[in-house]
């Protein structure tokens, strides 16, 4: 007996729990849209977005949430139309009992800023595109190239990151200047010079080169001598010097670090190129007086 009334109890307990769940879906059908919600999860100091321009936004597009039917509002098609928003990166919709649209958005988060020509944009992580506007600015690495479908901008992503987690790279780049995809050019903050890294492949190696000759070879030749130090190469770094009446590089090899280049032969107009001239001439009579005395007639009188 004590059973039976058991099973009695819950066979209630399941019917009234069954009509409370079709009493529920059936006046979420008939409810209509109260208040809509608009929550920036990720706001901080840098906010540009606000709920107010959210809700713009979806006006702008003739979307219209209060006082319409909880179920025929089309939560999949509002949430793919805010993340389309340049501003946005993502966007979720939340339909609640009370009759209330919860709708919680997170702002683009730029990684760096673009300059190409009279253009200018920031880019997050996965290349989204945001206008900069004189209302509102990132700190963030600047760039200035221009970037296709066929060269985005993410593919120079991994090679600024390495440099902003180094302490010593993140302190000297000031900016960076992408000509072509195999000369991306780093502006340093030491005045004088530019440093051509190739492509973004293998820039660890490269930055590797690039500090063992600041460290060997510039402070011994002066901050100033060149103008382009190249790393784009494997196995050596090609610095060209910056007043020349002709076209020279100096060519260091890192893995040889016993000899460094020799400082004479990168200095004109000094000491050391009057020694070297001087040397040349005694070398060109030494050679002439041993092919004088080879001669046919010398021989003969000899």
């Amino acid at each position: 007996m004590r059973k039976l009334i058991q099973y009695s109890i819950l066979v209630v307990m399941a019917v009234a729990l069954t009509a409370g769940v079709l009493w529920a879906r059936g006046k979420s059908k008939s409810e209509h849209c109260t208040t809509v919600d608009v929550v920036v999860v990720n706001s901080d100091s840098t906010t540009f977005v606000t709920p107010e321009g959210v809700l713009n936004d979806l006006k702008s597009q003739g979307i219209q949430l209060k006082g319409k039917r909880m179920d025929d509002i089309d939560a999949t098609a509002i949430e793919q139309s805010l993340r389309n928003s340049p501003y946005l990166e993502n966007a979720d919709i939340v339909k609640c009992q009370d009759g209330r649209i919860l709708i919680k958005v997170s702002q683009i988060v730029p990684v760096l800023r673009i300059f190409d020509g009279a253009e200018s944009y920031y880019v997050n992580r996965v290349g989204k595109r945001m206008a900069a506007t004189p209302n509102y600015h990132c700190d963030v690495p600047v760039v200035q190239g221009h970037f296709t479908k066929q060269y985005p901008v993410t593919r120079i992503l991994p090679l600024v990151e390495y440099i902003e987690r180094d302490s010593l790279l993140h302190s000297l780049v000031t900016m960076y200047c992408v000509r072509d995809t195999n000369n991306i050019i780093i502006v340093p903050d030491i005045s004088g010079h530019v440093v051509n890294i190739g492509n973004a492949r293998d820039f660890e190696n490269k930055f590797a080169k690039l500090k063992l000759f600041y460290r060997e070879v510039m402070p011994k030749r002066g901050w100033n001598a060149f103008d382009t130090i190249s790393v784009k190469w494997d196995h050596q770094v090609v610095a060209t010097r910056r007043v020349k009446a002709v076209p020279q590089t100096i060519e260091y090899d890192p893995d040889d670090d016993e000899q460094l280049p020799d400082i004479e032969t990168m200095t004109t107009g000094t000491a050391a190129d009057a020694k070297r001239d001087e040397q040349q001439k005694q070398d060109a009579k030494l050679v002439a007086a041993e092919e004088k005395k080879t001669t046919p007639e010398n021989k003969k009188n000899n």
